[in-house]
């Protein structure tokens, strides 16, 4: 379960990058019930997202015309300059240098070896979410990427993430479940899933981060989803021990995933 009591290399924020920040808000609105409000003037149109006037993660217009619709997802971190340096040291291409953040954190962002952006926070007076792994908000974050060995040689080296490795139904190779270093089975916050590049089309075969987002009903989630504009990628299915998912992409392509989990 993702918490809120951020601890090194747990997700602390979720991010969405669009070209449309008004269809974007019009369609999760519709989704999960957001709202939102202005983060202020001098943010470039940057909106808080609301899920019951609890702070969930942002909402932002792209700053170029080459940023990716996307979203994000960003790593509590105590030292940012250190851990810049140490994901450089491990192969990554830094893409946005650590900066300050109006005394709200600092930020940076890389691209990992396997070409998955990873987003560094290092907290201010915003820690972070305020509510997490309940109806309307983020809960599990998952790496589809060619290389499961490649992330987890990097992400373990980063940020000293734990592993445990599932055999997936069928024969479909392996699910590697992630958790901050000495923390207990019940904080395992998200999924590394080995993919062949063809089947990553959106970002042209390279890794992407995607963030999980529990819902009470998949079913009925997945035809708003439609009926907003959006698109049913697979699903919904039952996934054995953990709920009935799919995934989407909205308006604008960013990819995400809705999830029922079991009960218990």
């Amino acid at each position: 379960m993702i918490t809120t009591d951020y601890v090194i290399g747990s997700p602390c924020w979720v991010e969405l990058t669009t070209s449309d920040v008004d269809r974007a808000l019009e369609f999760y609105g519709k989704v999960f019930g957001w709202t939102a409000e202005s983060a202020g003037p001098e943010t470039g149109g940057y909106l808080k997202i609301l899920s019951d006037g609890a702070l969930v993660g942002g909402l932002g217009p792209k700053m170029s015309e080459d940023d990716p619709v996307s979203w994000s997802i960003y790593y509590n971190t105590p030292d940012l300059d250190m851990s810049f340096q140490r994901a450089r040291e491990l192969g990554a291409t830094a893409l946005v240098e650590p900066m300050d953040v109006m005394g709200l954190g600092r930020m940076a962002h890389l691209s990992d070896p396997q070409g998955g952006t990873v987003a560094l926070w290092e907290a201010g007076t915003l820690p972070g979410m305020e509510r997490t792994d309940e109806p309307g908000t983020f809960m599990w974050a998952e790496l589809w990427t060619p290389s499961a060995q490649g992330a987890r040689a990097f992400y373990g080296g980063l940020f000293g993430w734990e592993f445990e490795d599932v055999d997936l139904p069928g024969g479909e190779g392996r699910y590697s479940t992630l958790r901050p270093a000495g923390l207990g089975d019940d904080r395992y916050f998200g999924g590394i899933m080995g993919m062949d590049p063809a089947d990553l089309p959106q970002t042209g075969g390279r890794a992407d981060w995607h963030p999980v987002f529990h819902v009470t009903d998949c079913d009925a989630a997945v035809a708003e989803v439609r009926k907003a504009g959006g698109q049913v990628l697979m699903g919904p299915e039952d996934a054995p021990g953990v709920g009935r998912l799919a995934a989407c992409s909205d308006p604008l392509s960013a990819g995400f995933v809705l999830l029922t989990p079991n009960p218990g």
